[in-house]
């Protein structure tokens, strides 16, 4: 246990480097500036307080740190779990902010489990085009969902998309002092950040944005809201709270999403930012996401996981070490503490608009092309997983998301089974062929079959496996299965099914297999019955096979030479009564054969 521990926990000494410490600080400290707006937007995004956006990025932070196995990888929120969070009701129950950390909380552990499990092999079984098109989606959803704040006019519709269309319909309500504000700050973002500010450049044009709105307010309008309009932000951080045991039930599938969504991008993070001795375990990761969300949920913060903007952000400022997450946290903590007054006064139309700008972001039409262009299928999957995180909400979304890579997985590998001919010659050849047809009579085939082997797959092989008819008589179909691992039941019925109808013709079924579990499956169950026979292959490639034929071929030349001497003992008890009636008719009279038919018959 203490062991398990000290693998998955980074110790102080791994916390802080000397040679390092001058520029992890540096680093973090940009993180840390650039997160106090980044966290306020990603609130609002999830719909919550925004003042739980800077908590879930204080806490995220500090508490992934100690654990992930990725050393640059920052633990922040992210544009597709708000989106989720904004989509899972939280203000319909009674303490939304207890509904929101048992959220937090309930996301981390199912990360944790993920970790435990070593379940990080199986995100690979979701495919590119669902992402790209999840992916897609969750950016025009970021730029929809802002809408309202970025002009001021409270839309109405059952989602995004149709409270956009209430937008478009009623310009006319739409405030000009508000999307002045939203304006600017999308300038100042898209100039300032090909400065040599870089990402710090959206601190600096959020702040001319909420300056702008504080000068049109004072001058009479006041119609722009700020973040002291909907939150107040304390000079002090939070204070633990407990989660709502209660709402557990309810939040698990939101939770479930979140982490799915969460370690999903983690493991682009960690990929794409590898620490110098090779990349880290993403089972390692994925715990160390979940440690930021529990922390995170304790201290009344919204879900987060591995921000790919963040951790970039921080490595491009110079970071290597985690000393300069930890420093980040440190810098938000002074700002709320501080600064808490001043970040009240940050313009939602300004927030607005830095959202705007990152789900434009997001979209990335090269990538969009490039599925489309790879074939119908994957364009299917992605416009239909598109379609579908606009319209439903995102935690359904995922799960049709995930359906859809398992089903495409499905479809894929079941189409690339080919069953081949084997011929062995004489010569120790082997030649392959296609497959006859038909089964003729006494005849032996080998096929091998290439591909997986598994249910959505058996039909298809019992397809390309030669017909069993009238005339296939006394023949052998020998079926290598090298390399499968088992036989699942609609695998164990197609070959018994086959077995039966070769049997009824006087025919065998041989399977060849190295796997033991699979020759335990197929003697135990009977599967082949009296006509069929398992070959255990060995160490040794096509002995077993070459077993199996040569025991074939002398069965078939046996039973042809039984059926020929039964021939040749009905010959010759033919010929012997053609003879016995020769000497019979020699004994009778010699002048009986003259006489004429009629006195013959007398």
């Amino acid at each position: 246990m203490l062991t398990w521990l000290r693998d998955r926990i980074t110790l102080p000494g791994h916390l802080f480097e000397r040679r390092t410490a001058r520029r992890d600080a540096a680093a973090g400290v940009v993180l840390g500036i650039e997160s106090v707006p980044d966290g306020l937007a990603s609130g609002l995004l999830a719909g919550v307080n925004p003042v739980a956006g800077l908590y879930g990025y204080l806490f995220g932070l500090a508490g992934g740190a100690l654990f992930t196995g990725s050393a640059a990888m920052a633990i922040q929120g992210t544009g597709a779990m708000a989106i989720i969070v904004a989509d899972a009701g939280l203000d319909t129950y009674e303490d939304p902010v207890r509904a929101l950390a048992t959220l937090s909380i309930l996301t981390g552990v199912v990360m944790i489990v993920a970790g435990v499990l070593r379940l990080g092999r199986l995100l690979r079984f979701v495919s590119k085009s669902v992402m790209t098109g999840f992916i897609s989606a969750v950016g025009i959803s970021i730029v929809l969902g802002q809408l309202d704040n970025f002009t001021g006019y409270d839309s109405q519709g059952s989602n995004r998309v149709s409270a956009a269309f209430d937008l478009l319909l009623h310009l006319r309500g739409v405030d000009l002092a508000s999307l002045l504000v939203g304006l600017t700050t999308v300038a100042g973002i898209l100039v300032l950040q090909r400065t040599r500010l870089g990402a710090t450049g959206l601190v600096v044009a959020v702040a001319a944005g909420s300056a702008l709105a504080a000068l049109l307010n004072a001058m009479g309008n006041d119609t722009v809201a700020l973040v002291a309009d909907v939150a107040d932000v304390p000079n002090s951080l939070p204070l633990p709270v407990f989660p709502d045991l209660s709402a557990t039930i309810d939040l698990l599938l939101p939770a479930a999403s979140l982490a799915f969504v969460g370690l999903v991008q983690g493991a682009g993070v960690s990929a794409g930012f590898p620490n110098p001795d090779g990349p880290a375990r993403p089972s390692r990761d994925f715990i160390g996401q979940g440690a930021g969300n529990i922390a995170s949920g304790l201290f009344r913060g919204v879900p987060v996981g591995g921000s790919m903007s963040a951790t970039s952000l921080v490595v491009s400022a110079g970071a290597q070490n985690r000393f300069a997450l930890l420093v980040a946290a440190g810098v938000m903590a002074v700002v709320i503490v501080l600064f808490g007054s001043v970040v009240e006064l940050v313009a939602m139309p300004a927030l607005a608009g830095l959202l705007i700008v990152v789900g434009v972001g997001t979209i990335k039409p090269a990538k969009l092309l490039a599925v489309a262009r790879t074939g119908p299928v994957p364009l299917t999957v992605m416009l239909t997983t598109f379609v579908l995180t606009l319209l439903m909400p995102l935690q359904y979304a995922v799960l049709v998301g995930v359906a859809l890579s398992v089903l495409l997985f499905v479809i894929g590998q079941s189409s690339r089974l080919v069953t081949r001919r084997v011929v062995l010659g004489d010569d120790h050849r082997i030649i392959e062929t296609n497959p006859p047809g038909r089964l003729g009579e006494r005849e032996v085939v080998v096929l091998q079959p290439y591909g997986p082997i598994f249910f959505a797959t058996a039909t298809s092989l019992r397809s390309q496996m030669p017909e069993v008819t009238a005339g296939s008589r006394r023949s052998v179909v020998i079926l290598r299965l090298r390399g499968a691992d088992e036989a699942g039941a609609t695998l164990l019925e197609v070959l018994a099914t086959y077995a039966a109808a070769l049997g009824d013709r006087g025919s065998r079924l041989v399977i060849v297999t190295d796997n033991e579990r699979l020759v335990r499956q197929l003697q135990t169950g009977g599967t082949l019955g009296a006509a069929g026979s398992v070959y255990q292959g060995s160490a040794v490639i096509w002995e077993a096979t070459r077993n199996a034929y040569d025991d074939a071929v002398a069965w078939v030349a046996q039973d042809y030479d039984e059926v020929e001497d039964q021939r040749q003992d009905q010959r010759q008890d033919r010929d012997q009564d053609q003879t016995r009636l020769g000497s019979a008719k020699a004994r009778r009279d010699p002048h009986e054969g003259d006489l004429p038919p009629d006195q013959m018959a007398l």
